[in-house]
């Protein structure tokens, strides 16, 4: 699931079954705000959140994901996040 505002990017792998989040990341955690500069709308920020999503699901023995992008366009961030979190070896 994705939500992107103006200002951020939040990305989560839930288990529908359970009801839990499994995985997340966005734009404002501490850690990452450091490398992004301060700027979480930039297409910059999505590979980083798509690149940490993608890690983070491998450490957690996720491997393959549905892509809920809700009411968003793919285009721009949400296309460049999708390519970086499958670079990280995610499958959609």
């Amino acid at each position: 699931s994705i939500y992107r505002s103006n200002m951020n990017i939040a990305v989560q792998i839930i288990d529908d079954t359970k009801g839990q989040t499994l995985v997340s990341a966005t734009t404002l955690e501490k850690a990452l705000r450091k490398e992004l500069a301060g700027n979480g709308r930039s297409m910059k920020a999505a590979e980083v959140i798509g690149k940490t999503i993608g890690e983070r699901a491998k450490k957690a023995g996720i491997s393959e994901v549905m892509f809920d992008r809700g009411s968003y366009r793919f285009t721009g961030r949400l296309k460049v996040l999708a390519d970086a979190a499958r670079s990280a070896g995610l499958k959609f």
